[in-house]
């Protein structure tokens, strides 16, 4: 008599294979996951270094723009401290008579030369002075009202006295023109 066939041990590698393509898929999902894991560490890693090279690039620009700053306006305190000697010597050329110049013209002179000099100095380092006439248009960005009066024959806004010069630093203004001003009211 023939013995019944038993498939059960079919059945029993059948189970194996699913137990084993399980283990695998459960690998594989875990390396997935460990992979996932580390490409998200490396695009906060390349993120984190990015943002620490464009840090680096501002603090360089930031530190080159500070460097020609100090360099264009450094000297603006001395430069604002020499405008009185400037003006003191302008009104002591100016002051002089006639004949004190004659008396006195190697010391006038000397005098002009030194004025001249701290002029060519003023230029060298960016200092250009602001030396408004009269009838001149009043401009509030560079001229400072010492006083309004009315004067005849002028308009309102226009300058009908220069007290003292102003100065620029490069493009910043170191002191605005002392100037009087016309009140006369517009026709």
């Amino acid at each position: 008599m023939a013995e019944p066939k038993n498939d059960d041990f079919l059945d029993d590698i059948a189970e194996a294979e699913a137990e084993e393509q399980a283990a695998e898929l459960h690998e594989a999902g875990a390396d997935e996951i460990e992979l996932d894991a580390l490409r998200a560490e490396r695009d906060e890693f390349r993120d984190r270094f990015m943002r620490a090279l464009a840090d680096a690039e501002n603090a360089r620009k930031r530190s080159e723009k500070d460097r020609r700053e100090a360099e264009n306006y450094g000297g603006s305190k001395l430069a604002r401290d020499m405008l009185p000697v400037y003006d003191n010597m302008k009104r002591a050329v100016e002051s002089a008579s006639d004949e004190q110049k004659a008396v006195s013209a190697a010391l006038i002179e000397g005098v002009e030369l030194t004025m001249r000099e701290l002029l060519n100095v003023f230029a060298k380092h960016g200092i250009e002075l602001i030396s408004p006439k009269v009838g001149d248009k009043f401009d509030p960005q560079i001229h400072q009202a010492m006083f309004e009066a009315p004067v005849p024959g002028t308009t309102a806004g226009e300058i009908i006295q220069v007290s003292a010069e102003g100065c620029m630093l490069h493009d910043r203004l170191l002191r605005p023109a002392q100037v009087g001003v016309s009140s006369n009211p517009a026709k």
